[in-house]
């Protein structure tokens, strides 16, 4: 991790210019003056199970994304979550920050940090990003005691938003099963126990956002991903060669098709290949909840869906190839295609 005082200066914007390490090289630099307008990507009303199977078939085909609305998710909670992010982020002392400090040597470890990729090469281009993961299932990952304790309702409102995004996923897969005909248990049983992590991802202002990227390009290694977005744009998805600015929409919840998924649908359905990037003026938060498999489970194209177009895969192996070699959007997922 960074050293407290660059981190803190990043965060309360104290930097006229972006040090070294976070200047992208040009060919992965974000063109801000003409990136398009994801406002047509499609938005499936859940209140009625027929018409949003058919809509999220078509929207995982073309898209790998698509917003949701009537989710059932609690509007308030969604606010809520939002607000209790800023607050850390914006209102807590790096002191305070420091003291959930994640293990900056493991993939995906629990706690405040700053760096996504793994190993200590100097010439890792690091993401103007702040962020914590929280582990919230299996139930037995659950350790509230690891997670900021103001405002005082911060470990309650975790662990209610984890239960919901979990049903809400569950839901999903099983829609998504069916849009392909097949069983409604179809992937959520290929998926195995699900793992959720919930990443509340905080982008300071940028002096020099033309250069940095908050998020670098990938895919979500996963199973599928629920993001929600504050007011500030900043999310952009990859699509017939652009790249696509997707409207915050404040009540809406993102579903992102993440790479396990696009193996165990053959390829028929494809993850989706995003990024952020900064802006000068305003600071960003995302709230991103992963479902993705247990690291010992195999995943592989289910059988009606033959012959097989990705080789079976430890999902352990997965991570642990995306976390030490990068992302570089989809290429650990295309090193799998037979």
């Amino acid at each position: 991790m960074e050293t407290a005082s660059r981190v803190e200066l990043i965060a309360k914007g104290g930097l006229s210019e972006v040090p070294s390490q976070y200047i992208q090289p040009p060919d992965a630099r974000p063109n801000l003056h003409n990136a398009g307008d994801a406002a047509q990507i499609p938005t499936v009303d859940l209140s009625s199970s027929d018409s949003a199977r058919e809509a999220i078939g078509d929207a995982c085909r073309n898209w790998g994304a698509f917003h949701v609305i009537n989710h059932g998710v609690p509007i308030n909670l969604l606010d809520r979550i939002r607000a209790l992010g800023r607050s850390f982020f914006q209102d807590s002392p790096m002191e305070e920050k420091l003291r959930y400090a994640c293990d900056s040597t493991s993939a995906a470890s629990e706690g405040y940090g700053s760096r996504m990729l793994l190993g200590a090469k100097d010439d890792v281009v690091l993401d103007w990003r702040d962020y914590f993961d929280h582990h919230t299932f299996p139930i037995s990952r659950r350790n509230p005691s690891r997670w900021p304790i103001h405002p005082p309702d911060y470990r309650q409102v975790v662990g209610e938003y984890g239960d919901e995004m979990k049903k809400l996923a569950q839901m999903l897969l099983g829609l998504i099963s069916e849009s392909l005909s097949l069983p409604c248990s179809s992937i959520e049983e290929a998926v195995g126990e699900i793992y959720q992590n919930i990443t509340v991802s905080y982008y300071p202002p940028c002096p020099q956002p033309e250069l940095t990227l908050g998020l670098q390009s990938h895919s979500d290694m996963g199973a599928i991903t629920l993001l929600i977005q504050d007011d500030v744009e900043g999310l952009q998805l990859y699509k017939d060669a652009q790249w696509l600015t997707v409207p915050p929409i404040s009540d809406a919840i993102l579903v992102l098709i993440a790479d396990q998924t696009e193996i165990i649908t053959n390829g028929i359905y494809k993850s989706a290949e995003h990024r952020a990037v900064t802006n000068a003026n305003r600071a960003r938060l995302s709230v991103a909840t992963f479902h993705d498999p247990s690291k010992s489970a195999r995943i592989a194209p289910v059988s009606q869906l033959s012959p097989p177009f990705y080789k079976e895969v430890v999902y352990g192996q997965y991570v642990s190839s995306w976390y030490s070699k990068g992302p570089e959007g989809k290429r650990n997922l295309d090193a799998l295609l037979c």
